[in-house]
């Protein structure tokens, strides 16, 4: 499977520079490909291959006055940015025809160098770890990088990204072996809510530390300050990088409780059942806020990849199915009950519940059913191999060999300290983080 490791980045100021200029020249020949498909496709021209927009929009236009400046960065961040462009649109064709799962997918849009966000990516012939601990980029020079941990297997891919935040990361895509945990005879099913993160079928409850809530007092002061200052002015570009690490903190406490939390869950349970909920429906309500703070988006999105690495069994449950109106006792439906209902009496068996840990136990009982049905992604209930859906990294990134050289394994600086087996970190601020893999 492929996994991919973060690291914060330390580039000097003329390192800053060069990779400024690489994200402008990324943006502007994804622009510039995006503006001779709409062009064509307006006119009613054939669709525009990527072999030619290579020639006319990279190697010609190199030799113009008007592009001159696409020469002093490596061209393969240049050609990495076609391979962006022809990724988009073939998601958004896949989602046209129906053959890509999820929401639908809209065409590829212009970049704008007022992002915040910019991001380029590299193969294995434009980057190179040194003997010194740093990572060698094209025509960037040697970044300082903040290690972790080890590589466990030579990076294929690349990835240098500035957040809003001003910090700088290399996300590096490798291919490891599945780490299969011993089998243990527990499982478990969660109830995720927003008093109390989640109820596990055990009676576990998990509270719900809220990092939104507890920084929004600063963030509401920094935004102040921010909305004082003159658009267009040094002032204001200071106040908005304070706003942005400040949400750049709470985001790193939430998904470092995040794999601490679902780490733990893999590790203590064989098999993990969670309910399918319509987040993206729940963020346009009242709740909105308490939603996105409770992320439990990436966190089963988290739970699900550490299965696949662990060899644990993983399955959703569909948002339709009952789980709060169903007697975990006897199995009587006794109807649905409003949301201030947390403790409630079976109509059948007069088992009093408390209202998520039985959601969680129903949801424990269906998974157990799907997974004896075979409609799971790992071996069901009597040991068959039932077909695993694939776990690829974040992004469908290929790496080709470097010409007469081999990429080490490794990282190199760290070979005197101790290699840790588990889940995969990143550095942020100094400080160890899980990363996440789709």
């Amino acid at each position: 499977m492929q996994l991919r490791y973060n690291y914060r980045a330390y580039p000097d100021a003329a390192q800053r520079r060069a990779l400024a200029r690489a994200f402008g020249c990324a943006r502007v020949v994804w622009n510039d490909c995006l503006r001779a498909r709409k062009q064509a496709h307006t006119a009613g021209l054939a669709y525009v291959t990527s072999a030619e927009l290579s020639r006319l929009r990279i190697t010609q236009a190199k030799r113009t006055e008007e592009r001159a400046w696409l020469a002093e960065v490596s061209a393969v961040v240049l050609q990495q940015s076609l391979r962006d462009l022809d990724a988009a649109y073939k998601n958004f064709f896949d989602s046209l025809k129906g053959k890509r799962a999820g929401r639908k997918v809209g065409p590829p849009r212009y970049k704008s160098k007022k992002d915040t966000r910019q991001s380029i990516r590299l193969n294995t012939n434009a980057f190179s770890l040194t003997d010194d601990g740093r990572v060698y980029v094209a025509k960037v020079g040697n970044l300082k990088v903040k290690w972790s941990r080890r590589l466990p297997a030579a990076p294929s891919s690349l990835t240098v990204t500035k957040d809003s935040s001003g910090r700088y990361f290399l996300s590096f895509v490798v291919d490891t072996a599945t780490d299969v945990l011993p089998e243990l005879q527990t499982d478990a099913g969660i109830d995720l809510g927003l008093s109390t993160f989640a109820v596990l079928s055990n009676g576990r409850k998990i509270d719900s530390p809220r990092f939104l809530r507890r920084a929004e007092k600063k963030l509401r002061r920094l935004q102040r300050e921010l909305s004082r200052k003159a658009k267009g002015s040094k002032n204001r570009v200071k106040a908005r990088i304070k706003v942005a690490r400040q949400h750049a903190r709470v985001a790193d406490r939430r998904r470092d409780w995040h794999h601490k939390a679902s780490t733990q869950i893999i590790r203590d349970n064989q098999a993990v059942f969670v309910e399918d909920l319509a987040v993206s429906g729940l963020c346009r309500t009242r709740l909105a806020k308490s939603v996105h703070d409770a992320g439990w988006a990436a966190f089963v999105g988290m739970l699900e990849y550490k299965a696949v690495k662990h060899g644990r069994t993983f399955a959703t449950v569909d948002r339709a199915f009952p789980s709060s109106q169903i007697c975990s006792a006897c199995g009587f439906r006794d109807g649905p009950k409003p949301l201030h209902v947390r403790r409630w009496t079976c109509g059948a068996c007069g088992t009093v519940h408390d209202r998520d840990h039985n959601a969680a136990r129903n949801v424990l009982f269906e998974g157990r059913r799907i997974v004896a049905a075979g409609r799971a992604e790992t071996q069901n209930a009597c040991g068959a191999p039932v077909r695993r859906a694939p776990v690829p990294a974040q992004r469908g990134e290929a790496g080709s060999p470097r010409k007469g050289q081999t990429t080490q394994t490794g990282t190199p600086g760290l070979q005197a300290r101790e290699h840790v087996k588990g889940w995969s970190r990143t550095s942020v601020g100094g400080r160890e983080r899980g990363l996440s893999v789709s």
